[in-house]
Parts: C-alpha cells; sequence; structure tokens
C-alpha cells in the first residue's frame, strides 16, 4: 500500500524576486547589489542580468494560474527589499508594497498560501554603498523592512522567512566573492554573517510586534559533510566543514551560541560577538527551512584557508551528477533531517528548496526531463522516510517553479518544473510538472516514469 504524506502536508513550489520578476526600473524600485553586480563585465554567464528574467511583475496572476493547476498549495516567494524602500530605508514605496498584496490576494484566491521570505540576497545598493552586511546598521534597517512589510500583509501572511541561505549572502559574497556584493575578504564574510543572523534576531521581534499569528522561521542551505577517507585527517577535515557550512548558523539559532572550534578558528578575523547579541540571534523559531541540493566529500586539504575541500563530483566513481556538476546524492537529504531533528529538534521543518539542473530540451512543444522526474521522485521517497521515523517535516517546495536567472550562471541553468522560453516568456509544463501534480493530487509518492 502506498505510504500518504501526512494530511495537511504542504505541496509547494519557490522563487525569488530577482530570479523571476524584472521590472527593474519600474513603479519606484530601486537598485540592488544584485542589479549592479549583474552589470558588472564578467561577473554572469553570458553578462546575463535580472532586468526582465521572467517578467513575473507583470505575468503574477497568469504564474498563480499556472500553480493552481499543478496543484500546490503554498507558494514560497521573495520580497524585493528594494521595491518597498527604494534606499534601504526611509520613504516607504507604496506601489511595491500594493504589487505584493496583489500577489496574496491573487494567492489566497486560488487556495495557495503564500509563504514570504524577506531576504534573498538583493540587499538595495545604498545600503551596500554604506557598508551593507558588515555594517551592523544593516541589521537595524532589516528590522524596519520586515516590520513595513509584516504590517500591511500580515493580516492574511502567516508564514514568515526572514533570510534565505545566509551562509551564501555571507561567505560567497564576501568571501568567495562569486555573488554580490562580489567582495573577497573573510573578516567582512564573518562580519556579514553575524549581522545577518542579529538582524534574523530583530526581524522576528519585529514580526511577532506587529501580529500575534506570525509563525517565523529561517532557510539554512545545509549540506552533511563525509570524509572522502577513513584517515583522521579526513575526519577533522569533515568537522571543519560542518562547522563552517552548518553549526555556524544551525548552534546559535538554536540557543547554543557560536561552536567554539569555529571561534578559535576565526579568532583573528571575528571579534568575540557580545551575550546580547547571542541571545537576539536565538529567538524561537516556529519553525525551520531545510534547503537541500548535495552532500559533500570533504578531504584535508592544508593549502585552503579553511584546512578542507570538497572533492567534485566529477571524481566519486559512478556519482551522478546535475547540469550544476553537484552529486545527486537523495541519500544525503534523509541524513541531514534526521541529524537536524536528533540535534536541534525545531518544532517544524520545511524543505524550502530541493531540486536540480538539467540540460532541458523543448522539443515540439514539450520538455520531457526524466533525470528531474526521478531526482524529485527519490528525495521525496527520503522525506516519506523522515516522516515515518517522527521528523517533523510539514512541507516541500520544490526548486523551482520556473526556469529563472541563476544568479552567476545567468540563464544557462534550467531548474524550473515549468520551462521558460525567455525570447517570448511562454511557459511550459515540463514533464517533471505534469509528475509533481499527480503526486500532489494523490498526495502519495507516484512512481518516476
Amino acid at each position: 500500500m502506498a505510504f500518504s504524506f501526512p494530511p495537511g502536508f504542504v505541496w509547494g513550489t519557490a522563487t525569488a524576486a530577482y530570479q523571476i520578476e524584472g521590472a527593474v526600473r519600474e513603479d519606484g524600485r530601486g537598485t540592488s547589489i544584485w542589479d549592479t553586480f549583474s552589470h558588472m563585465p564578467g561577473k554572469t554567464h553570458n553578462g546575463d542580468t535580472g532586468d526582465v528574467a521572467c517578467d513575473h511583475y507583470h505575468r503574477a496572476a497568469d504564474d498563480v494560474a499556472l500553480m493552481r493547476e499543478i496543484g500546490v498549495n503554498g507558494y514560497r516567494f521573495s520580497v524585493a527589499w528594494s521595491r518597498i524602500f527604494p534606499e534601504g530605508r526611509g520613504a516607504v514605496n507604496q506601489k511595491g508594497l500594493d504589487w505584493y498584496e496583489r500577489l496574496v490576494e491573487h494567492l489566497l484566491k486560488a487556495g495557495i498560501t503564500p509563504y514570504v521570505t524577506l531576504y534573498h540576497w538583493d540587499l538595495p545598493q545604498t545600503l551596500q554603498s554604506k557598508g551593507g552586511w558588515p555594517n551592523r546598521d544593516t541589521a537595524e534597517a532589516f528590522a524596519l523592512y520586515a516590520e513595513t512589510v509584516s504590517k500591511r500583509l500580515g493580516d492574511r501572511v502567516q508564514h514568515w522567512i526572514t533570510h534565505n541561505e545566509p551562509w551564501c549572502a555571507a561567505f560567497l559574497g564576501h568571501f568567495q566573492g562569486e555573488h554580490a556584493p562580489g567582495i573577497q575578504d573573510v573578516s567582512q564574510a564573518l562580519g556579514a554573517s553575524h549581522h545577518l543572523l542579529v538582524s534574523h534576531g530583530l526581524a522576528a521581534q519585529a514580526i511577532r510586534s506587529t501580529t500575534s499569528r506570525a509563525k517565523v522561521g529561517i532557510t539554512l542551505n545545509l549540506t552533511p559533510g563525509e570524509p572522502a577517507t577513513d584517515s583522521n585527517a579526513d575526519a577533522e577535515a569533515t568537522q571543519l566543514f560542518d562547522g563552517f557550512f552548518n553549526r555556524w548558523f544551525l548552534d546559535p539559532l538554536h540557543g547554543r551560541g557560536y561552536p567554539d572550534d569555529m571561534l578559535q578558528l576565526y579568532n583573528l578575523f571575528l571579534p568575540t560577538p557580545s551575550a546580547s547579541d547571542v541571545a537576539l540571534i536565538a529567538q524561537p523559531l516556529d519553525f525551520l527551512g531545510v534547503n537541500y541540493y548535495f552532500r559533500a566529500l570533504i578531504r584535508h586539504d592544508p593549502s585552503n584557508i579553511l584546512g578542507f575541500s570538497n572533492v567534485p563530483a566529477a571524481e566519486i566513481p559512478g556519482a551522478e551528477q546535475t547540469a550544476m556538476g553537484w552529486e545527486v546524492s537523495p541519500a544525503g537529504l534523509g541524513t541531514l533531517l534526521a541529524r537536524i531533528h536528533r540535534d536541534y529538534a525545531p518544532p517544524a521543518i520545511y524543505i524550502t528548496e530541493n531540486g536540480a539542473a538539467f540540460e532541458d530540451q523543448l522539443e515540439d512543444g514539450e520538455v520531457h526531463d526524466p533525470q528531474r522526474v526521478q531526482y524529485l521522485h527519490d528525495h521525496f521517497a527520503q522525506a516519506q522516510q523522515a516522516i515515518m521515523q517522527g521528523v517533523p517535516l510539514r512541507g516541500y517546495f520544490v526548486w523551482s517553479l520556473l526556469d529563472n536567472f541563476e544568479w552567476a550562471y545567468g540563464y544557462s541553468k534550467r531548474f524550473g518544473i515549468t520551462y521558460v522560453n525567455y525570447a517570448t516568456q511562454e511557459r511550459i509544463l515540463k514533464d517533471s510538472g505534469k509528475w509533481y501534480q499527480r503526486v500532489i493530487g494523490e498526495n502519495v509518492l507516484v512512481d518516476a516514469e
């Protein structure tokens, strides 16, 4: 007998503002760091930008109708901070608030619950010019922004996600320099990571001050690490990786403060966080959002400043890869969910992103993507097992509703369950979208075909 998912399980999909909205100069929207970064030569594939993207700003009603056709009952989207405060703070842009209010109304009329992410990497450029996330003032500005949006939408929106993947915002943006604002400075990365977490605490307080019904969480990209060999050196390197990627965020959010081993590693680059900041970060979570894409195979690497490196998927015997070069590892999701439940026990967990990019081709008006169907099937199976083992998994948001602007990769990678013809903006539901439609309709794990 097929195992049914629990009553009320949220089957959703997810997007991010800069990746789909376009209309970057309309209705009073200010400039974000991704507007700036994507227009810098050499920063994105082919010089691609989010200026038009999927034109969702003008097609939101049709995109909600598409979600309704698929059958999702939850939609996770992000608000563009610079649509609300073009300068990051100061005068509110009412047209921006109006647009998100209309989007929420479209969703509710379609029977789809909105899950609002307040920050998905698109900091207003004016705030960046004043120091960005390494500057504590940005955290205060974020709290004001969170309060403003929740005051306007809080009577209709219950679920709030303060940040999407603060690891990426801090380390890809300020250490590796691959994302906006393109800085390569470990001290700035650590300062950014701390102030992102502080801003989460401030925003959680601000949101809860506007509505008693609010459920507040945060979304982390989490990756289980495994040693490449049985050596002690690789085992120690894996522990370092876990601290760098997972525990640096999980521990303070769950009231444990920053992990001691990482504070020792970072002591040259980060002042000791104050007790008041540590307490502020640890606001009670109503849920934890988990973004999962792959596991990490870790080896000791003394040439790396952090002492470890990831084994590329291409070097793992027999590993299947996505178009991103990421290893397909469904079992890693099960391992991760069990670990989070065991070690941190959040009251509820949502998989807020999971999906894959493959080399999709439009043929005779259809997109056959059996690899993505199998990918989702196998990850859904891990979610099933986790629920059966007592993990409080409440929902699953497939990344992504639409092919879109994939950050530094531009439009070269397609993650959507819906194909987007960027020249015409036509949407075509892929086989994976049709398969997901069946899963939702039956609330069971349908065979991959």
